[in-house]
């Protein structure tokens, strides 16, 4: 026969664990498995993320809303965001990039180097893997601002190694890949809403390389980076 008191005991124990763990999951953390090589070699494919929900403020579940802000995204941060292209398939995708340049910052890119308020940025975490460079786009600067921000340059390779000047809108951060030959990144879909960052990686939880079958799981795992920190 069930004893009831102790049924409903053990019950409100559950309900207790589970509540807690999707209070962390909804306000806290969140995990995040990197499937490209956009931050090689600072995050590669395959690792598997902790990510702090709480860098930048208590951000509502389900919506893009903050309540309340602690502090905003700066330059150098290793951001976790939603995808800000709506109309496409991938809206809910979350990607993984670094904040270049914050709001008010002017961006230029030349011959792959990143000028940010007409200062050369001193990036040892960035690497160019690819010699081609890609000529700039003849723009004037007031058409070049209004089809970035408008994100119309998504389609064109031109603005990968020769980019810009624009200016980053109020409440936006400019997100770059550290592998930035092969980053699809803010160079080619426009400023990230800050309203869009869920948070900023604090550790490597778990770590495979995906292209060792299952078979050789000792070889697969990559024991070197499982809790390597982001500071």
């Amino acid at each position: 026969m069930i004893d009831r008191e102790k049924f409903w005991k053990e019950f409100r124990s559950w309900l207790v664990a589970i509540g807690f763990i999707l209070f962390l999951r909804g306000f806290v953390i969140q995990t995040f498995h990197v499937p490209s090589g956009s931050m090689k070699d600072t995050i590669l494919i395959g690792d598997f993320l902790i990510i702090n929900r709480l860098k930048y403020g208590i951000k509502l579940p389900f919506t893009d809303r903050y309540l309340p802000r602690i502090t905003k995204p700066k330059k150098g941060d290793i951001i976790v965001f939603r995808y800000p292209v709506q109309k496409q398939a991938i809206l809910n995708t979350n990607f993984v990039k670094r904040c270049v340049a914050v709001e008010n910052d002017t961006v230029f890119i030349k011959h792959k180097q990143l000028y940010v308020n007409g200062k050369s940025q001193l990036e040892n975490y960035v690497s160019h893997r690819n010699s081609k460079e890609y000529a700039p786009l003849d723009l004037d600067n007031e058409t070049y601002q209004r089809l970035w921000e408008s994100r119309k340059l998504h389609r064109y390779p031109y603005v990968r190694d020769n980019f810009g000047p624009v200016v980053v809108p109020e409440g936006c951060v400019f997100a770059m890949g550290d592998n930035r030959d092969n980053s699809d990144d803010s160079r080619f879909w426009g400023p990230v809403p800050i309203d869009f960052i869920s948070g900023t990686p604090v550790f490597v939880y778990w770590s495979w390389k995906p292209n060792i079958p299952v078979s050789h799981l000792f070889r697969k795992i990559r024991w070197e980076r499982i809790g390597k920190l982001f500071s």
